[in-house]
């Protein structure tokens, strides 16, 4: 229907805070964005007189309205009847703002959020102080607007954010072509392209989800065309210069999730006050992450923002640079409710309690503080070697985090210690220094870090993968000459753990990690000398041995609620399902993932959504040549008779010397097909 008539934003009297549902923030050019916004009852505006307060400033294209409520409302009323003003703003272009989204963190994006923060701080109800605040997306942004100094911003909380959009992100890791590139880009074609809600916008949310459908492009060829670290990556990665950040800055991830290399990445380089935590958890906010001990993610926020905002001496800059959570004895399971372990403390980062400890891969498997004689070993992995990966950033504690590695060790050269007499405890990044000769120009290389258990079940507690065309840096990389003896280091992931008694530490290394990186053009066999040319350097704490001391353990409050979020009106229920099927006749393997997140009624305007997610990648285990991927994404959204739905497929196929991809989008209004669009493009490979 196109008779949908907008109401009147409400303003919401509740407990301790005031809510308005909707405002517009006005833009110099004529572009509004749409913003839900939390008031302390001290600075309602329709209460006369006015006590200005400073205000929290999140900034995302995952559409305030029904995308992220439920965790906007464990955190903003808390904020609220803190005294912070909260406000939580749509991107150009999607939920109910203006115009059409263009591309992650781009130029418009961050002048728009500077933007934005300059409007809040000119409000009555703002006394002039923001900080921005958000996990991911928000995440990222908040670092990247604080690199540009608006005057008002006076702190950041990130979350699973990064310093690196190259090499830390969902694109590309050294050199490697990581599938969630794909895959993430099959969510935003859908996500960032849905229709506004009628009654926010009114009659004109038609027009506005048409400019969008006809502004839309294929996300995917972006992303793909820039497969070195240029100009495109470099925009908005930090670490490019850590000095334009001069804000306190609290960054804090979990082992789960792809962005565990931020947190004591910033504490390290950023020239201010900044304070790093990782936890155990999958890609959440701390106060309802898995898998547990959560932690008292508001408690933490609310120190950081008094001390920053309000000038309350608190000791916010005297916490330890890096609070850590030193996971141990962890098993690969369906649903990781909690994960056995400890906090830790380093005051400063980097600690003088860590050292690099030297162990070598012998040519007889072994994992040793010694040496053994040199001698080449070669390894050509089957193709489909790595489906135990998990996903490259885990929002689940389920299939989506790495199963027992056993499975990928049968493609891999293993090497491993004799069982642990005294436990070996590491907190930093892993290095494997390697000297690799390969049989073609392009290959690439995997190393995995893993706690074997007295009966065998092996956890990945690290990983890291390199592109050898990128050894010797991501700008300007270089083909290897076949035959050529090359020395390369594999830097893994951040990593907190211990490896107890009775436990095996061992190292395996692939010449594929199918599906998480996607395969050079070439079947690899990669050979190496073992012994004293493979050096294993491990960040091994110094208390690691002593079990019972505790002089650098912390407390981390976990929080009181233990169940945050808001229940919504289920009307169909949620099902996940991933599977690796093998084809013994076409000598092919698939790993598929489907998932329906169900339908669901916000209450208090009557919204319901749900989304479908449909993803298929195969290999040829004895060829890298045809390999596919395909993402596949529908969204619906209806209140009363009005409906409408949107179906959005991102397909690539893995040639040789190209990588053949294509898309396509289809727009219903009920069940009126309203938009068709359909993509194809050819992309060079360019060293991948």
């Amino acid at each position: 229907m196109n008779n949908q008539a907008a109401r009147v934003p409400q303003i919401i009297q509740r407990d301790g805070y005031v809510e308005w549902e909707n405002i517009w923030i006005p833009l110099a050019d004529g572009r509004q964005l749409s913003a839900r916004v939390w008031l302390p009852e001290c600075a309602d505006t329709n209460k006369g007189t006015i006590t200005s307060v400073p205000a929290i400033f999140e900034y995302l294209p995952y559409r305030k309205r029904d995308g992220t409520a439920p965790r906007d409302e464990s955190t903003y009323p808390v904020f609220a009847r803190a005294g912070y003003a909260g406000v939580r703003v749509d991107i150009c272009g999607t939920g109910e703002s203006d115009g059409v989204f263009d591309d992650e963190y781009s130029p418009r994006e961050l002048a728009d959020g500077v933007e934005v923060i300059n409007w809040i701080a000119a409000q009555d109800w703002c006394d002039g102080n923001l900080g921005m605040m958000g996990i991911s997306w928000g995440g990222f942004n908040g670092l990247q607007i604080a690199a540009m100094r608006p005057e008002a911003l006076k702190a950041v909380i990130s979350i699973g954010s990064t310093t690196d959009r190259y090499n830390c992100d969902i694109h590309y890791k050294d050199g490697c072509h990581l599938n969630s590139n794909l895959s993430w880009s099959g969510v935003m074609q859908c996500y960032a392209y849905r229709a506004p809600d009628p009654m926010l916008v009114g009659e004109r949310w038609k027009d506005m989800w048409l400019e969008r459908l006809e502004g839309s492009k294929l996300i995917f060829d972006e992303w793909l065309t820039h497969q070195r670290f240029d100009d495109f990556w470099k925009h908005g990665s930090i670490g490019q210069n850590y000095n334009d950040v001069e804000i306190p800055c609290l960054v804090i991830s979990g082992w789960a999730d792809a962005y565990k290399n931020a947190p004591p990445d910033t504490a390290e380089n950023l020239p201010g006050v900044a304070k790093a935590i990782n936890g155990p958890w999958v890609h959440k906010y701390p106060h309802f992450a898995y898998p547990h001990p959560r932690a008292d993610f508001h408690k933490e926020a609310l120190r950081w923002w008094d001390r920053w905002l309000k000038n309350k001496e608190n000791g916010a800059e005297e916490l330890p640079d890096y609070r850590a959570y030193i996971s141990q004895n962890v098993r690969p399971s369906c649903w990781r409710e909690y994960e056995e372990g400890r906090w830790v403390q380093e005051q400063h980062w980097p600690s003088p309690d860590i050292s690099n400890q030297s162990w070598y891969l012998n040519a007889d498997h072994t994992l040793s503080l010694t040496a053994g004689v040199s001698q080449e070993l070669s390894i050509c992995s089957p193709e489909d070697t790595g489906t135990e990966c998990g996903e490259v950033f885990a929002l689940k504690p389920d299939a989506e985090t790495p199963g027992d590695q056993r499975i990928d060790d049968a493609g891999s050269l293993v090497f491993e210690t004799g069982e642990l007499d005294d436990a070996v405890e590491i907190l930093g990044r892993t290095k494997l220094s390697l000297n690799v000769t390969i049989d073609a120009p392009l290959g690439n290389i995997a190393v995995r870090l893993i706690d074997v258990h007295p009966d065998g079940v092996s956890h990945r507690v690290s990983y890291g993968v390199l592109n050898l065309a990128h050894r010797n840096g991501n700008e300007t990389p270089v083909k290897m000459v076949p035959g050529k003896a090359e020395n390369v280091t594999v830097v893994l992931d951040e990593a907190g753990y211990r490896f107890l008694p009775g436990h095996r530490i061992r190292v395996s290394i692939s010449t594929a990690y199918w599906p998480l990186i996607m395969p050079a053009p070439y079947h690899v066999t990669a050979s190496i000398p073992f012994g004293v040319d493979a050096k294993l350097s491990l960040p091994v704490r110094k208390t690691s041995t002593a079990a019972t001391d505790n002089r650098d353990e912390v407390d981390m409050p976990v929080p009181d609620n233990s169940d945050p979020l808001p229940h919504y009106k289920e009307i169909s229920p949620s099902s996940v399902d991933r599977w690796v099927r093998k084809s013994l006749s076409k000598n092919e393997t698939q790993y598929n993932v489907e998932e329906d997140s169900g339908e669901t009624e916000i209450p208090e305007h009557g919204l319901r959504h749900r989304y479908l997610r449909s993803e298929n990648w195969t290999i040829n285990p004895d060829t890298p040549d045809g390999a596919t991927a395909r993402s596949s994404w529908t969204c619906w959204m209806s209140r009363d008779d009005w409906s409408i739905r949107l179906e959005t497929e991102v397909l690539m196929t893995m040639k040789a010397d190209c990588f053949e991809i294509s898309g396509d989008m289809k727009a219903f209004e009920a069940d009126q097909q309203i938009f068709i669009r359909t993509f194809n493009k050819t992309i060079e490979r360019d060293h991948m």
